[in-house]
């Protein structure tokens, strides 16, 4: 964990290099010092079927959603959150030119009770 999933509208698909905002992400998620890399993955998920504000066929979305594990506080995963959200808009600036274009991003904690996990990337990551 952390785990970040990006879902956009297929209409960005020409617009913007959804590879480069993976990457982006990734390193924005480094960045905070608050996930272990080996833990991370960052996905992007293109929606088809969507309708947007007014249905103009020119509106757009991205969407990030970010899942954590349990016990970092409050402040942490604001701050976290708050790096990850500038290196999004960062990235994403040109879109914010149109009238066209929403980005939106949660970060939800897992109950760590409810959530199962095994990496074998941890070792080899932290050099062991």
């Amino acid at each position: 964990m952390p785990h970040m999933t990006v879902d956009y509208s297929a209409n960005l698909e020409e617009r913007i290099d959804m590879h480069g905002l993976c990457k982006t992400l990734h390193a924005a998620m480094v960045r905070t010092g608050m996930f272990e890399v080996g833990g991370i993955r960052v996905r992007a998920l293109r929606v088809d079927h969507y309708v947007v504000a007014d249905d103009h066929p020119c509106n757009a979305y991205v969407h990030l959603s970010l899942r954590v594990g349990a016990g970092r506080s409050l402040e942490d995963r604001k701050a976290a959150g708050e790096i990850i959200y500038a290196a999004a808009v960062d990235y994403l600036a040109e879109l914010f030119e149109t009238p066209h274009f929403a980005l939106s991003f949660v970060m939800d904690e897992l109950d760590p009770t409810l959530n199962w996990k095994k990496n074998s990337m941890h070792a080899r990551l932290r050099g062991a």
